[in-house]
């Protein structure tokens, strides 16, 4: 037990900080509000609802869940660990002070599905279990992010493409979902997009320097080209 302690003892952060960012979330879920900001945008009204996108939506459970057990139990770069769960905890307690200082809501959820099926009965019971309240920054596109960034700057991941292409591939259907299942709203998207690309330069400063290095280098070498005739 000591030794199972010393080697993952780490992930003890992470589940701690779980636990009170759920009481806290039950808590902002559960008070008394006596008015909501409406977060809608009229870019919403141009995306359609589409139950078939509750497969990712609920596929970012296990692919966060996982990504931190990988990084408690199987990845043995410390660091890598604490960037990631320091970067999470960064955007989740962010998404609690804004939710407690400012109350939002949205009003997007259709009253009427256009299809009757396993997918839409799913999206009704997620309706049930979820409000649509306390919705900015979207932690479903943050944390999907984070994870993804985690991934892809992995060292011992660095030549598993298919894992970092897989990884790339869900989080883009995550994204979409949010807004396809109206669970949030383009303004909550990008939002928590732009927090994850904070986190990314925060958390990440080395690789954000060589990705912006390369860049340059690129538009270096396509300015150096001459067209001969």
């Amino acid at each position: 037990m000591v030794r199972f302690t010393k080697k993952y003892g780490h992930g003890l952060v992470i589940l701690i900080y779980s636990i009170i960012y759920l009481i806290l979330f039950a808590y902002l879920e559960n008070r008394t509000v006596y008015g909501y900001h409406v977060v809608d945008t009229v870019f919403d009204d141009h995306i359609p609802f589409c139950e078939f996108f509750i497969v990712p939506y609920l596929l970012w459970f296990p692919y966060m869940i996982s990504t931190v057990l990988y990084f408690i139990f199987w990845n043995d770069n410390k660091r890598e660990y604490y960037q990631l769960i320091l970067n999470l905890m960064m955007g989740m307690t962010v998404f609690l002070i804004v939710s407690y200082i400012y109350p939002n809501v949205l009003h997007l959820r259709p009253t009427e599905f256009p299809r009757d099926n396993i997918f839409t009965d799913a999206v009704r019971w997620l309706y049930r279990t979820d409000t649509p309240t306390n919705v900015l920054p979207s932690i479903h596109v943050f944390n999907s992010l984070a994870i993804h960034m985690s991934l892809t700057n992995c060292e011992a991941l660095r030549d598993r493409k298919g894992i970092r292409r897989a990884s790339l591939v869900l989080t883009v259907l995550i994204i979409l979902s949010t807004m396809f299942l109206k669970q949030h709203s383009v303004i909550d998207v990008c939002l928590g997009s732009t927090l994850a690309l904070f986190g990314h330069l925060f958390f990440y400063p080395q690789k954000a320097h060589e990705s912006s290095r390369r860049r340059v280098a690129v538009a270096g070498n396509g300015k150096g080209k001459r067209r001969h005739f």
